[in-house]
C-alpha cells in the first residue's frame, strides 16, 4: 500500500470490512486485512468469571475514558513485536482528534497500568488492541468497554482476530459473509461512546451484566 492514507480512507475501509496492519513497526508500508472469519462480541453474551467479578467488586483500579489515548497505544505498541507503526500512529491520533477513536484507560494512581482502544463508525465499535501491567488490567478495561457500548446503544464489537483470552469472555468467531451483513446494520445506526464523563460504579457496570457465572 504506497498510497498516503488519510483518517476518511480510514474510516471508509473500516466502514467496507477492511482494516489496515503493518509488518512491524519499523516498516512503513501497510497491508489491508479483510480476515475470512472474524472476531465479534454478542454485547449481550459478554461472559465475566466470578473470580474477575469478585476483583472489579474490590475496585482496585480507577477507570477513565479518553484522557490518555495515545498513551494507550503507545502501551499496546510496547512489545517485542507489533502492527502499529508511525503511519498508524498519526492515523489513530487524526481520528481520536476528529471523535471516531476512543480508549478505556486502566489507573493505579497516577500510572496507567491497562487499556483498550477503537474506532467508531455509527453502531460499530472496532476493538484495536489492548495491553496490561498488572493482573486483570486489561479484562477489567474489557468489561468496562463493553458496558459503555452497550448503554451507547452500539450493535457491533469487532474483535478483528480471537484470542484465548477473548474467547474467555466470550468473544466468538463468525463467516466474513456475517460478519459484512452485521457491519451494514450497525454502521447506519446512531450510537453515542463518550456519554457520561462519569464512569459507573463497579456495582452499575456488573449488575447490568446478566452473563456472569
Amino acid at each position: 500500500m504506497t498510497k498516503q492514507l488519510t483518517p476518511e480512507h480510514m474510516l471508509q475501509a473500516y466502514a467496507s470490512g477492511i482494516f489496515p496492519m503493518a509488518h512491524t513497526r519499523d516498516d512503513p508500508e501497510l497491508f489491508w486485512v479483510d480476515p475470512q472469519f472474524r472476531g465479534v462480541f454478542d454485547l449481550d453474551n459478554f461472559h465475566i468469571s466470578r473470580s474477575l467479578a469478585r476483583r472489579i467488586r474490590q475496585e482496585p483500579f480507577q477507570i477513565r475514558t479518553d484522557t490518555a489515548f495515545m498513551e494507550v497505544i503507545a502501551g499496546c505498541a510496547d512489545r517485542d513485536e507489533t502492527w502499529i507503526n508511525p503511519q498508524l500512529l498519526d492515523l489513530y491520533q487524526k481520528l481520536h482528534q476528529m471523535g471516531h477513536a476512543h480508549s478505556i484507560e486502566v489507573w493505579e494512581g497516577k500510572t496507567l497500568v491497562g487499556g483498550v482502544y477503537g474506532l467508531t463508525i455509527g453502531g460499530a465499535f472496532f476493538g484495536e488492541s489492548m495491553f496490561s501491567r498488572r493482573t486483570d488490567a486489561s479484562k477489567i478495561a474489557l468489561v468496562y468497554l463493553v458496558d459503555r457500548l452497550r448503554q451507547g446503544g452500539f450493535t457491533l464489537f469487532d474483535t478483528q482476530f480471537i484470542t484465548p483470552h477473548l474467547a474467555s469472555m466470550g468473544a466468538v468467531e463468525i463467516p466474513r459473509v456475517a460478519y459484512h451483513q452485521l457491519l451494514e446494520q450497525a454502521i447506519t445506526m446512531r450510537a453515542d461512546f463518550t456519554g457520561s464523563a462519569d464512569m459507573p460504579s463497579a456495582y452499575s457496570v456488573l449488575q447490568r451484566n446478566t452473563q456472569t457465572s
